[in-house]
């Protein structure tokens, strides 16, 4: 017997790409394997996949590639809702690195992004840390359109004044404030992404320091979104922290809306994020 529902399988849909769809504290990812089968979806395509009323909805689509340097066990490119391929991203690093951690059944593997090899291993049940690279703190590395001293970026928005600028794979500027709750961070942080200072737009984000070794953050991110959760933008945040003298503490708590994770600054600058990750469901991007 036909039915509506087999007539559209059989006459409009056709079968897709498999995908995975994961989150890191609600920061959630669409996941596809590239690596027997090579996959380069278009701008258009990214756009209406991501959509959260057309598509599966994700913050970001990650393509899992096979790897470029000897070393790495993949190489995964991290793709915004706009089509923009960017260097990082603290969160979808753990969840990519949960999977294929369970899939070569090994504690330990280094992935390569846009960003540089990053280091991931498993913490726990559901629990992934990551290093995730060394801090960038020069102008140039950032990058800003001129030079700067980046410990205090001559730059503001309403209460948000006097940021850090940094980068740990993607631009961020941090801005420290008494209360992150009264700060309109979508108002403010919509006009500091795209300050001409930053030549690649920046991630903003908005942290109050509660003790020596607790800090709540807000982020507004690239593309032009707050995020529930930012894993770049924790590390950052405690590294500026320590570049303002505002803590000693080597290991701290990130606090944000979704959850929290844990940032551990190493002697070199390098920054080791721990948090948790959430398999969400199996499906197929279906081929209009």
């Amino acid at each position: 017997m036909q039915t509506w529902f087999s007539n559209m399988k059989e006459g409009i849909l056709q079968p897709g790409r498999p995908f995975v769809k994961m989150h890191g504290l609600r920061n959630d990812f669409i996941i596809v394997d590239g690596r027997q089968d090579p996959y380069n979806p278009s701008t258009q395509e990214i756009v209406r996949i991501c959509d959260r009323h057309e598509g599966v909805g994700a913050d970001e689509l990650l393509i899992v590639e096979p790897p470029r340097i000897p070393e790495t066990y993949a190489f995964v490119r991290i793709i915004n809702p706009d089509g923009r391929e960017v260097e990082a991203c603290g969160n979808a690093t753990r969840c990519i690195g949960w999977l294929l951690l369970k899939e070569c059944n090994q504690d330990k593997i280094c992935i390569q992004t846009l960003g540089g090899v990053l280091t991931c291993f498993l913490a726990g049940e559901k629990q992934v840390s990551v290093e995730m690279g060394k801090i960038k703190t020069s102008w140039q590395e950032i990058p800003l359109s001129k030079e700067m001293d980046t410990l205090h970026l001559q730059i503001e928005a309403g209460p948000l004044k006097d940021p850090v600028g940094m980068n740990i794979g993607n631009p961020h500027a941090v801005f420290f404030v008494e209360d992150v709750d009264a700060i309109d961070v979508p108002k403010y942080g919509k006009q500091l992404q795209t300050h001409p200072l930053f030549p690649e737009e920046a991630n903003i984000g908005v942290a109050q320091l509660l003790t020596p070794d607790t800090l709540k953050l807000s982020v507004w991110e690239r593309p032009g979104a707050l995020t529930t959760a930012c894993g770049t933008g924790a590390c950052v945040a405690v590294a500026a922290a320590h570049r303002r003298g505002l803590t000693q503490e080597k290991r701290v708590r990130v606090m944000m809306p979704a959850g929290s994770v844990t940032i551990e600054l190493t002697d070199q600058n390098i920054a080791i994020m721990t948090g948790p990750v959430e398999f969400c469901y199996l499906g197929h991007l279906l081929q209009k």
